[in-house]
């Protein structure tokens, strides 16, 4: 029996890594444009996006979303695009200043967290209007939980009509102060979605050297992978990555490990209920 076929979705640049960590790590629209596409050949179905100013420090600036989306477009081809809403690119409503543009998919995370430095703050106010402007504009959230709460949280807004298409919700499990990689809890996770939202599609991400914990366990148990420089700069303890789309290959080897076929653009659309490619 054919397995389902695993989506992959790169985390191409993020908020926080910089060229000193690693040089690989694209910060113009240029490089991100460049490592996406080196990424998508490597067989990456989503892109989950971020925006930098030249000094690498993080935006929401819509214009930049703009002109990365029209790169993506034109040399990615039926990759699937997903903005980032964030909170390190911005406050309040600025986080999603950049939905108008319509997105296949944004990140979307329904409650608060603590974070290595800060907490990482998503009021229902805010979370409300995030859903309803995702609900405008026909895009599909990629439900961030970084903890339990997040994924009942998710259950009930979908129930409720707040969130436009098929739930999909990622479990994000190693960032300090907020969910560890832990076996029991990620189990758990898999048990509750499957018991609140039965047919719901998941995935998994894991920070640092636990993105590969994570990518195998997911596979492993049926769901779909993240992977990426943003969440990530290393092959191993000594080795920089030297791409995203090294880390794709990585996350790629996985699946043949567990026969795994990997899901094509066309196939992450159909799986997660997408509309048709942009013209």
């Amino acid at each position: 029996m054919t397995q389902k076929p695993c989506i992959i979705c790169v985390a191409i640049t993020g908020s926080v890594a910089q060229k000193s960590d690693n040089p690989a790590v694209p910060i113009s629209i240029e490089e991100q444009v460049e490592s996406t596409h080196e990424a998508f050949e490597a067989g990456a179905a989503i892109a989950h996006c971020h925006v930098r100013m030249p000094d690498g420090s993080p935006s929401s600036d819509p214009e930049r979303f703009a002109r990365l989306q029209e790169g993506l477009r034109a040399h990615c081809p039926g990759m699937i695009v997903q903005f980032s809403t964030g909170g390190r690119s911005g406050a309040g409503q600025a986080r999603g200043g950049m939905l108008p543009l319509r997105p296949e998919m944004a990140s979307l995370t329904v409650g608060s967290n603590n974070f290595p430095t800060r907490v990482y703050e998503n009021p229902p106010d805010l979370v409300d209007w995030l859903a309803a402007e995702m609900t405008r504009y026909e895009i599909t959230p990629e439900i961030e939980a970084f903890d339990l709460s997040h994924i009942h949280r998710a259950v009930a807004l979908h129930e409720a009509g707040q969130l436009p298409g098929k739930l999909y919700i990622q479990f994000v499990m190693g960032v300090k102060n907020a969910m560890p990689v832990d076996r029991d809890v990620f189990d758990y996770y898999i048990r509750t979605v499957e018991r609140l939202a039965p047919g719901t599609e998941w995935c998994a991400a894991g920070i640092g050297r636990n993105q590969i914990v994570l990518n195998d366990w997911a596979i492993a148990a049926g769901g779909h992978a993240r992977t990426g420089l943003e969440d990530n700069v290393r092959l191993d303890k000594t080795t920089l990555a030297p791409s995203n789309a090294a880390l794709v290959r990585r996350t790629v080897e996985i699946c043949d490990k567990y026969e795994r076929p990997v899901a094509s653009w066309q196939q992450a659309r159909e799986i997660l209920g997408l509309r048709a490619a942009a013209a």
